[in-house]
């Protein structure tokens, strides 16, 4: 008896010891986890719209999300950083832009020349102009692009091939509207581009998918809308506008511009725009370098007067470009136009008994869809027009794969049996929310016959994509704001209120707003959703990179008036601190 009591006592001393050793491992096991960054604050989460009190961040990744307690325990004194931002604002997942074109954009004020918003034709014809050419035969660059007049500012006063050629007849010309669907060249140019004869002489009076304007001599004028505008463009000196070494200077600006806002995925609208793959090689070797601090989507663009299965094939192909923050998996189109100016497809027609411009069929659109699709590519379908959507949603169902997020960029309206059908589809929508305004003469004037009856005070629907569970992400289409603002949080403002802070206005659209939370999720998971990324960013979740930012204002809270004012104070990707504001 005696024996097996000391047995049991030894026993019991061994378990004892066990425990206090297993107690020692577990804490040098928790040593080993200590992070190298700890965030205390309110963090919105983006999933499921949840706040917590803090977050560990190690090799770039959450390992912890929860509360403060739990957070504490990813701390070793002298090696991780920690960052106190309770009561100073907001932290949250980092912003998407869904569809944007920062690469042309800062092309186009590299090599180009900038029209401003309100600029009207006589400045761009007396002064933007001559320096534009001033500048291309001081350097000598062999063709002038230019973007950004504004329809309304020209109304009744749109320059002319004749007047441009007054001003340089010899080298090429093409200036492009904010909205990039209409455009002017001078006649050296649409004698390049096959459109006229250097005798005046008319080639071509159309171009498929849009139209070349005519003078009241017969002969073209030099305005060009929609796909005449991208056909007659592509005949510029754009290897040599738009080279590798352009692209790459533009990479840095463009990273600095998006992470100053807060963005930290984007998906550019239009990789090919000079009609070369520049874009996608700079960006390639700015990731391989280790110097890409945002995810990048890129299109290639299938114009309606290009050879479909040629294009399809060049767009495949370009995947080569791929990296590990560079995704080059999406077919861009044009279905139609803009509803404003009228080139929108549309149902009702518009006052004058038209119904806009559509550049492909619904059996065209199914083919291309298909053969992208089965290449791996999602379709990323630029369309304003119900009749337009309704076209491509059918074609989507009908000659696509679900699993591919085939997506609607632009959407102006949508008719209302369509948004259950892209919801059982799984049809994406990238809208600008920044576009859910309008000044009260804008509001006043698009009821004098510029857009159907019924849509006079609707466009851009958003809340109806939530309602019917359609995945809908923000995007700014910068640089063609029209007049709108680029940052998230502007953004947001719009969504939330219906008003853009300058204009003083009356709510647009009132039914169609959206809750914050739902802003933020349009700007934030919904966009990495779009992008295929959703297991890796978008939301502050365990196993997900820590892309993130800390916010200088609660946007959840305060005013509502005042989201606009909200800044990123830093902005972290893969839990570095890639931008701060000073």
């Amino acid at each position: 008896m005696m024996k097996q009591t000391i047995c049991k006592k030894m026993l019991s001393c061994i378990a004892v010891m066990s425990v206090i050793i297993g107690m020692g491992m577990l804490s040098s096991c928790k040593n080993n986890t200590s992070a190298d960054l700890v965030v205390y604050g309110k963090i919105y989460t983006a999933e499921d719209n949840k706040i917590v009190e803090a977050f560990a961040v190690k090799d770039g990744k959450y390992v912890y999300v929860g509360d403060k307690a739990g957070a504490e325990a990813y701390v070793e004194v002298g090696k991780t950083e920690v960052i106190n931002y309770t009561g100073k604002g907001l932290v949250m997942p980092g912003c998407g832009n869904g569809h944007a074109h920062y690469s042309s954009g800062y092309a186009i004020q590299t090599v180009g020349t900038i029209i401003g918003y309100e600029d009207d034709a006589d400045k761009f014809l007396k002064e933007i102009v001559p320096a534009a050419v001033k500048k291309a035969k001081e350097t000598g660059i062999k063709a002038i692009f230019g973007f950004g007049w504004n329809m309304f500012a020209f109304q009744g006063k749109i320059p002319t091939r004749q007047q441009l050629d007054a001003i340089c007849s010899d080298i090429p010309m093409y200036f492009a509207d904010e909205e990039g669907h209409k455009g002017l060249a001078n006649t050296i140019l649409l004698v390049k581009a096959g459109i006229m004869a250097e005798d005046g002489t008319v080639l071509k009076k159309e171009i498929r998918g849009g139209e070349i304007g005519m003078g009241t001599d017969g002969t073209p004028n030099g305005f060009l809308s929609e796909q005449a505008g991208t056909y007659t463009r592509s005949f510029l000196d754009n290897e040599n506008l738009f080279s590798v070494d352009v692209a790459k200077g533009n990479m840095a600006s463009i990273q600095e511009q998006l992470l100053s806002e807060g963005y930290t995925m984007y998906l550019d609208g239009y990789s090919t725009f000079f009609f070369n793959e520049n874009f996608y090689k700079a960006a390639q070797q700015m990731d391989q370098a280790g110097d890409m601090h945002f995810v990048l989507g890129t299109t290639y663009e299938l114009d309606s007067w290009m050879d479909v299965d040629e294009m399809l094939t060049k767009a495949s192909e370009a995947k080569k470009y791929a990296s590990t923050r560079v995704k080059p998996n999406w077919l861009k189109i044009f279905v139609d136009g803009t509803v404003e100016p009228g080139t929108g497809f549309v149902e009702p027609l518009y006052p004058d008994g038209h119904q806009g411009t559509v550049l492909w069929s619904e059996e065209e659109l199914a083919y291309i869809t298909r053969k992208a699709n089965e290449k791996g590519m999602t379709v990323h379908a630029h369309v304003m027009g119900n009749k337009g959507v309704n076209r491509v949603v059918n074609a989507f169902i009908n000659g696509g794969k679900d699993e591919m997020r085939n997506t609607l960029v632009h959407v102006h309206q949508v008719m209302p049996a369509d948004y259950q059908r892209m919801a059982d589809h799984n049809i994406y929508v990238t809208e600008g929310m920044l576009w859910h305004h309008f000044s009260n003469d804008k509001q006043e004037l698009l009821k004098q016959g510029y857009v159907p009856v019924g849509m006079e005070d609707k466009s851009y629907p958003m809340k109806s994509y939530f309602d019917h569970g359609v995945i809908m992400s923000s995007h700014t289409d910068f640089p063609a704001l029209s007049g709108s603002p680029n940052d998230p949080f502007s953004i947001m403002e719009i969504a939330v209120t219906g008003v853009y802070y300058p204009e003083q206005a009356k709510p647009w659209w009132t039914e169609e707003l959206l809750t914050r939370e739902q802003a933020l999720t349009a700007l934030t998971i919904n966009v990495a959703k779009q992008m295929f990324v959703e297991n890796e960013r978008g939301s502050v979740k365990e196993g997900k990179y820590a892309d993130f930012l800390l916010v200088n204002k609660d946007v959840l809270t305060c005013p509502v008036t005042e989201i606009h004012e909200a800044k990123p104070a830093a902005t972290y990707f893969e839990g570095k601190k890639v931008f701060e504001n000073k």
